[in-house]
């Protein structure tokens, strides 16, 4: 290859599942031209996070497991040099792909026991099996960011928690098991997202830590993750005056960052890629065309994700850079695409993904993970409250058919009753008839992983619940990020707590039987949340 379609194979531009002919045609163009390395993955235009400011309505596809599929037969056939092709898919396929497999959120792989990590092995290789089933061997993840600060806008359920050598050896468990079928992993966001309160896709979030604070913390799980040969390792768009002579330069643009820090002092070798290029924390940086991507090439980048302005980069990066620089990052591409094996020409889609290993895999999570936060003999209470036939069963944000009521239902039969999302009349109603009980037995299906208004739980529903704790014997299991118990007010007054993290039916099921038989909870809070 010349230098210049040497420079082509670190750009890795967005591939939308779901776009227009026009637009696919476009990345053939850019295959063809100018021997790009990879492409990066995405549900669809509407899908990218950076979209939340324009309300673009996503249209679901229940074909887009069989079009992707077909994309990446279609764009390898154009490339003269085998395409990497990547996505970023934490808690798998489905994360951007419907009708797909999912696991749980790494917040709630967080909550096994180390010694259960095992379960986190086997997520990690089932997402890489299902990866390959369409024809991907890279996986932008999993996050080795410790998630201490309970505000952050966009890091949170996506994290392993708060504890650093939890979240080191689950990082280095999921890895190995992508590792174990043939896909490559990355931990990211370097130097560490997770004390942080703002998006980086839409701002530049700002460390405050000193360096000898992020060796002792952040750092920790990205140094065991380069001691145990990490495939690569993503730079996040945030800001590290400490690093860079007080200036708040985002790390992806920093040579301090990537090749005083992440190069020489902690001895990395392998593939460095950026975190998407079109981020408003760094995209809005310069109008000329190119000058981002050589920008963050020069401060080390190997890789260019969701580089928007491919020609004006690749002659920048041409303009600018040594023979020596661009051949260094070359090499790193190229041994990550030899231990990928794509360069033997094992491009094509591999295998068939299988829900039903992937519910054997969750179910056993859940087993494993459900947590107790407050227990005054729960099952003693509904039981007693049902002999009684003052027990009532209560579903906010579900309906009453939900997997956790029905199973419960052969052995603790009680009135069900339901709230949905703006549904006052509901609450009113239901307040009334509920006089008519002591004991409720509430499930809180949580709306939204992310802590944005209040994870979209209405101030009703809010205020509903602060009224039950005070007036009747609650237990309340909440289906959802554990973060959730820090807005629910007067929790300290229910009876029982009872945390359970995903709505999957798995986690449903083990949740009733949890309660039905007295069961052990296994897990602990990956997070410090300060409910009572």
């Amino acid at each position: 290859m010349t230098l210049e379609q040497k420079i082509g194979q670190f750009f890795f531009p967005a591939a939308f599942i779901n776009d227009t002919e026009e637009n696919f045609q476009e990345i053939e163009r850019l295959i063809k031209e100018h021997n790009i390395g990879g492409l990066t993955f995405f549900h669809s235009r509407a899908s990218a996070a950076t979209n939340y400011e324009t309300k673009k309505k996503i249209e679901f596809n229940d074909n887009s497991f069989e079009l992707l599929k077909e994309l990446i037969i279609r764009f390898q056939k154009c490339a003269s040099t085998p395409l990497l092709m990547s996505i970023d898919a934490e808690w798998g396929l489905a994360m951007r792909v419907e009708k797909t497999p999912q696991y749980p959120y790494a917040i709630t792989l967080g909550a096994l026991p180390e010694s259960e990590k095992n379960l986190v092995y086997e997520v990690g290789k089932q997402i890489g099996l299902d990866l390959k089933s369409v024809g991907i061997h890279y996986n932008l993840a999993p996050l080795a960011d410790i998630n201490n600060n309970p505000n952050n806008p966009v890091i949170g359920y996506r994290s392993f928690g708060q504890n650093k050598e939890k979240v080191a050896i689950f990082a280095l468990e999921y890895l190995r098991g992508m590792n174990d079928v043939g896909v490559l992993g990355c931990l990211k966001h370097f130097p560490g997202h997770g004390n942080t309160s703002v998006d980086s896709h839409l701002g530049l979030p700002i460390l405050e830590e000193t360096l000898e604070q992020l060796l002792e913390n952040e750092l920790y799980p990205f140094i065991k993750g380069i001691e145990n040969n990490v495939d690569s390792i993503m730079i996040g768009h945030l800001a590290v005056p400490a690093l860079n002579d007080g200036k708040n330069t985002s790390a992806t643009l920093s040579k301090a960052v990537i090749e005083d820090l992440l190069r020489t002092q902690l001895g990395f070798e392998g593939l460095v890629i950026s975190d998407a290029l079109n981020m408003h924390s760094v995209s809005k940086l310069y109008d000329t065309k190119g000058q981002l991507e050589w920008e963050a090439f020069n401060a080390g980048n190997d890789v260019l994700c969701f580089a928007e302005n491919i020609a004006e980069g690749i002659q920048e990066i041409l303009k600018n850079a040594t023979p020596e620089r661009i051949e260094a990052s070359f090499e790193r591409l190229m041994k990550c695409k030899q231990k990928a094996g794509i360069l033997n020409g094992n491009t094509a889609p591999q295998g068939n993904f299988n829900f039903e290993t992937t519910s054997v895999l969750n179910r056993k999570i859940a087993e494993n993970c459900i947590t107790k936060i407050k227990d005054n003999n729960n099952s003693e209470l509904v039981f007693e409250a049902k002999k009684r036939n003052s027990l009532a069963k209560i579903s906010i944000y579900k309906d009453t058919n939900n997997v956790f009521f029905e199973t419960l239902s052969t052995s603790l039969s009680s009135p069900e009753f339901e709230i949905k999302m703006d549904d006052f009349n509901s609450i009113t109603k239901s307040e009334k008839v509920l006089t008519n009980y002591d004991t409720i037995l509430i499930s809180l299906f949580v709306l939204k992983a992310k802590p944005m208004n209040n994870f979209d739980i209405e101030d009703s529903i809010l205020s509903f619940l602060e009224r039950l704790f005070i007036s009747k014997k609650c237990v309340l299991y909440v289906f959802g990020n554990p973060y959730v118990l820090q807005v629910i007010p007067n929790l300290e007054s229910a009876s029982g707590i009872i945390q359970v993290y995903q709505d999957f039916d798995q986690f449903q099921e083990t949740a009733a039987h949890q309660l039905l038989e007295n069961r052990e909870c296994k897990g602990a809070l990956p997070v410090i949340i300060n409910v009572f």
